[in-house]
């Protein structure tokens, strides 16, 4: 109460009228005001460089996830059936082509290749014989051809015999008509006549036997080269035999088709291998490449020796220079078990992929470990990298672009150029 009434008295209103005035309070500023343009200026140059890199070069590149690591991959396995007797590589392990893996017990491939050789050997004594047999043959042809000359000879003698007996015949008879020849003398040359007469018979039938024998001995010539020749051809048969026996005991030793890496083996020593079972794969480690699945709609701008960045993930996201190698010929559908048939029932439009091969030279081959299975992600390059790159300007349409040209121009509109509307 008592200091309300001291400040109703009228010296405590002069003591207030007289008091120096506040100081105003300043206002703290906002630091929205400063962030907020800041936000702004930020989203503007980044929209603006975005804007620059895509239409300079985002809009050309194509890109998938849809795509995996491969390599040529081949699958082991023996071709002869047997025990394994020795197993010379591990998982994981590089080998070169032409390395032994395996080998198969080879005892029984081995007697088959005696067996064979054997044979040939006693087929080559048979040849041998056959061809001794034709020259004592030829021998026998040359002895009757002789026998044929000798029984012509006597023939042309008993010939010449006859001849004389028969002129010597006449003469006595006539001799004997006229009486003056004794008849003894005509006895002698008629037995003189008939002799000569059967030795011509005999020494003909000679001759012809002689012809007989050359005959036959040339046959047994002609047969015995017969003999000669289906032995030859059976030989030839024999060989082949061991040539297939030498075959198949090659077999007994599995070795590498190509440089690579060994993976998933499953032979060990003493198991029993039937043709085309399973051993072990070996996965090639120069000929890896990238089949990248893109959309339909990706495919227009998509051309073999193309540059593409593959990032791999298991590569810590580094990325490896590839080049388009090829385009698959149709989608993968198409090479499925059961390709799709869109002629019946209501159709959705689903969009398809097709595969392309991306390879890779041999230095980045070597320089990056690129296993078959590996998920990446591919970036085919489209622009046409023999051409100058694009500029902002130009990608917005404007060829080019002259400041002086443009400030002259607006000067002129606007009436500041002498000489001008």
């Amino acid at each position: 109460m008592a200091q309300d009434a001291a400040a109703a008295s009228p010296g405590f209103a002069r003591a207030a009228e007289s008091a120096p005035p506040a100081a105003p309070v300043k206002a703290k500023r906002s630091p929205r005001r400063f962030l907020l343009p800041l936000i702004v200026l930020g989203a503007l140059a980044w929209s603006a460089r975005y804007g620059n890199y895509y239409l300079t070069e985002g809009r050309y590149l194509v890109s998938t996830d849809d795509a995996y690591v491969g390599a040529s991959t081949v699958i082991v396995s023996p071709k002869i059936a047997g025990y394994v007797a020795q197993v010379l590589v591990r998982n994981n392990q590089q080998v070169h082509s032409g390395d032994l893996l395996a080998r198969i017990d080879p005892g029984d491939y081995q007697l088959a290749v005696d067996a064979a050789t054997a044979k040939v050997a006693t087929q080559d004594a048979a040849i041998v014989r056959i061809g001794k047999q034709i020259d004592a043959q030829h021998a026998t042809v040359q002895q009757a051809e002789a026998q044929v000359g000798s029984a012509r000879a006597s023939a042309e003698s008993a010939a010449a015999d006859q001849q004389r007996a028969s002129l010597e015949f006449e003469r006595a008879q006539k001799l004997a008509q006229t009486s003056f020849g004794s008849q003894q003398h005509l006895e002698q040359a008629t037995a003189d006549a008939r002799r000569t007469v059967a030795a011509g018979a005999g020494a003909a039938s000679a001759l012809a036997s002689a012809k007989a024998q050359t005959a036959f001995a040339n046959a047994n010539v002609d047969v015995l080269q017969s003999q000669k020749t289906e032995a030859e051809r059976a030989r030839a048969e024999l060989t082949n035999v061991v040539e297939r026996a030498e075959r198949d005991l090659s077999f007994a030793e599995i070795r590498a088709p190509f440089d690579g890496t060994v993976g998933n083996k499953s032979i060990e020593v003493g198991q029993f291998l039937q043709p085309g079972a399973r051993l072990l794969a070996i996965v090639s480690r120069d000929k890896v490449y990238v089949d990248a699945n893109f959309k339909e709609t990706q495919l227009a701008a998509i051309q073999p020796g193309q540059k593409v960045d593959v990032l791999v993930d298991a590569l810590g996201g580094e990325s490896v220079e590839g080049v388009v190698r090829s385009v698959a010929p149709a989608s993968g559908s198409q090479f499925s078990l059961l390709p799709p048939d869109n002629a019946t029932g209501n159709f959705t439009k689903i969009v398809q992929r097709v595969t392309v091969r991306i390879g890779f030279d041999a230095e980045a081959i070597r320089a990056h470990v690129l296993r078959p299975g590996l998920s990446v992600v591919a970036t085919i390059r489209t622009r046409d990298e023999a051409k100058p790159r694009p500029t902002l300007l130009g990608a917005l349409g404007v060829e080019s672009f002259n400041l002086e040209k443009m400030r002259v121009q607006i000067a002129s509109a606007l009436g500041l150029v002498k000489g001008q509307p």
